[in-house]
């Protein structure tokens, strides 16, 4: 099973888990990253590279974070989410948004 990128990520998008990724899996929305489901080889090297710990393995997503799994799938593939293969600076507000919890109406689905 893949690994997923969570809320916490959300106005944060954090890169580092980019660098170390060896199959490029990630992919960039204009506020959030997801993970390809069908790129990802469950390797798990970009886990501990998060520093807000976004990152989980989709089955072991807790029932609040479940609708993640359906929406690195779907925005993957969304008009507009590239992949991403290099490192970028946070969002501006990312130090005031890393502890923030319940934050899936922030997300942005389109650029």
């Amino acid at each position: 099973m893949p690994f997923v990128v969570t809320q916490a990520c959300i106005q944060c998008k954090y890169t580092d888990c980019v660098a170390v990724c060896p199959m490029d899996c990630f992919v960039e929305g204009p506020n959030f990253l997801v993970i390809d489901p069908d790129q990802c080889i469950d390797c798990s090297v970009c886990v501990p590279e998060c520093p807000v710990g976004a990152i989980v393995n989709a089955n072991e997503v807790s029932p609040e974070q479940a609708v993640f799994v359906e929406l690195n799938a779907s925005l993957s593939r969304a008009p507009g989410w590239k992949p991403i293969r290099r490192t970028k600076a946070p969002l501006p507000d990312h130090e005031a948004w890393a502890t923030a919890t319940d934050k899936l109406a922030q997300l942005k689905r389109s650029w």
